[in-house]
């Protein structure tokens, strides 16, 4: 069944309205239940299902480039795309680009680059707590949830300490561009601006950083991306730069949201919150049952590059796919009791971080990430209650917590 377009419009503004952002949930279900949505006139198709969803994410014919889109190659002949600063990450490139690309920086960002993380994970998570502790009040993003990540990507990176501020804030800014109704609603002059000067900084920086990489190697990812090679073949600098950026903005944003959910999600579900802080062993179900159950990123693109016919849906080559992750993550036919909270069920198959060749790389250190922190806060304070009401941030598609106050 597809939904009338005039019901989808409607239904996508209702997604748009910040009013929804604390429970999607509902609008989700009704999306669902009306299958999949089309909009001809603007060259988009929104799928819902969880098996829909999966299809997608795994076609051969699916482009993660929106240089593909219809709507983009209008924007070129007509002289009005928006330029890109440098070349895109692989999170934007099809095969064989994306395949040589992704070869490469996963040689260099290898299991155990990952694991050699594990400490200093547990000492920043370990100090913020301890923080916390002297104050008595713990406002969960400000004083946890955002400033791990960033810390965990500086350190992998080899950032100085001193940077990590500049390093947030450019970080916040970037990511709200992943936002693709961003477009739809617009973006202030100002933003704009300011997103554009955070991005010029971040570069001149990152290019700064591998010229002192080069002349004063050091063990961290940076100057593994510098040394790697494969058959004689070697990341450009320009390439180096994109990865980076990736790490940065998308591997920040979505930690942040990770932890933050989960550990509402656990709030809210008290004997979870006991459970884990008795348990540390529990700590990858919790993360696994919130990345389905309140996944931080809500929903993903991808562009037909040829016709394809998904769930029974015709989509014409170059029309964009918007997969509302919210809505597969809690289908029916896929998944027991969806709207339930419970780190304990069997065989789940989540899609957080995406199926086949754009299979996130950063899962691993999500996982520890998110793991070490849960599992610590759990532990420090058994009888952390939530202190308000819970905000979010206007993002619809990195969806998570702007403000998350408890009682410690």
């Amino acid at each position: 069944m597809t939904t009338a377009p005039t019901d989808s419009q409607g239904l996508l503004l209702q997604l748009l309205d910040p009013v929804n952002r604390p429970d999607p949930y509902r609008l989700c279900a009704q999306f669902r239940d009306g299958g999949a949505l089309k909009l001809p006139e603007a060259n988009l198709a929104v799928f819902l299902s969880y098996r829909d969803c999966d299809e997608v994410l795994r076609h051969p014919s699916s482009s993660s480039d929106n240089v593909n889109s219809t709507v983009a190659k209008r924007q070129g002949e007509a002289g009005t795309a928006p330029r890109r600063q440098g070349p895109p990450g692989f999170l934007f490139l099809d095969p064989p680009d994306h395949t040589r690309l992704r070869r490469l920086v996963s040689k260099a960002f290898a299991p155990k680059v990952v694991s050699a993380l594990e400490p200093d994970i547990r000492a920043l998570v370990d100090g913020m707590l301890d923080r916390v502790a002297e104050r008595g009040h713990f406002e969960v993003v400000e004083d946890f949830a955002y400033p791990l990540p960033v810390a965990v990507i500086c350190r992998l990176l080899g950032v100085a300490l001193d940077d990590e501020p500049q390093f947030s804030r450019a970080s916040a800014l970037l990511a709200q561009a992943l936002d693709p109704f961003s477009t739809i609603t617009g973006v202030p002059p100002d933003i704009a601006h300011q997103r554009q000067q955070a991005g010029a900084w971040l570069r001149e920086y990152f290019h700064g950083l591998i010229d002192r990489r080069r002349s004063q190697p050091g063990d961290d990812l940076l100057s593994g991306l510098i040394a790697v090679e494969e058959s004689g073949d070697q990341l450009t600098e320009e390439e180096i730069v994109s990865t980076c950026n990736l790490l940065l903005i998308a591997g920040h944003e979505t930690t942040v949201n990770l932890i933050g959910n989960a550990m509402l999600a656990m709030l809210r579900n008290p004997g979870q919150w006991a459970a884990l802080g008795a348990d540390p062993g529990r700590a990858p179900a919790i993360v696994e049952e919130t990345l389905r159950y309140d996944p931080p990123v809500q929903l993903v693109g991808r562009i037909a590059l040829a016709d394809m016919v998904i769930g029974g849906v015709e989509v014409p080559a170059g029309d964009v796919m918007m997969l509302l992750l919210a809505a597969a993550h809690r289908d029916p036919a896929e998944f027991d009791r969806p709207d339930v909270f419970d780190p304990d069920r069997k065989g789940l198959r989540h899609l957080g971080f995406g199926r086949g060749a754009h299979y996130c790389l950063g899962a691993p250190l999500a996982r520890l990430e998110a793991g070490v922190a849960l599992s610590a806060v759990t532990a420090r304070f058994p009888g952390a209650r939530l202190d308000g009401e819970p905000q979010y941030k206007a993002n619809v598609t990195l969806r998570g917590l702007s403000r998350l106050q408890l009682a410690v």
